[in-house]
């Protein structure tokens, strides 16, 4: 079996060679499939990272939340336990540049919100299999998150990232949905 380091570095060179017009047409055809998910539309709170290219874009998708009203939550990475909160921001302005360039919120100017009342939990990763098993970015914060997370999850990929097979560990947790630019794919 292929090593997770060999595959993230394999898949990132793929994302990167992707040319920015592309880049931008699907991250797009990706926002509108998720649009019209019923995990979507019945979502009062959507946790979701601030996006760095060439992951997808997820700036239109935080707007698009915000003008119909919904609460949007990113994550603030606790490097010392490893482990991730999540706050409100009402605008981009709410969050600094921190440790490999991410965008987190500041904590002094947002309010922690408890895993429960978080209804979509958007799943970054690399690689994705179409069983919703995915390889993240190496911290295992998600993994640690999804233990006990009790509501709906779905990830966001551009074709590139779905991949036949990946190395699977115990404390992996699927994600429940896959948008790509050209379909919605339910796992069960």
């Amino acid at each position: 079996m292929t090593s997770k380091r060999f595959l993230r570095s394999i898949l990132q060179q793929d994302l990167q060679q992707k040319p920015q017009q592309q880049y931008e047409n699907q991250s797009i055809q990706i926002a509108t499939h998720l649009f019209g998910t019923e995990e979507w539309k019945y979502a009062n709170t959507i946790a979701i990272t601030i996006s760095r290219s060439p992951e997808v874009d997820t700036y239109p998708i935080i707007r698009e939340a915000w003008r119909t009203g919904k609460t949007i939550v990113v994550p603030k990475c606790h490097t010392s336990t490893h482990t991730m909160t999540f706050h409100i921001i009402h605008s981009f302005e709410e969050l600094e540049s921190v440790f490999f360039g991410l965008l987190e919120p500041i904590v002094s100017k947002t309010v922690e919100i408890n895993k429960g009342d978080i209804d979509l939990v958007i799943v970054p990763g690399l690689g994705f299999t179409t069983k919703g098993y995915r390889l993240g970015f190496g911290g295992g914060y998600y993994d640690r998150f999804l233990i006990d997370y009790k509501g709906k999850t779905l990830s966001l990929a551009f074709p590139e990232q779905i991949v036949s097979t990946l190395p699977i560990e115990l404390h992996d947790i699927p994600v429940k949905k896959l948008i790509t630019p050209g379909e919605v794919i339910s796992i069960d």
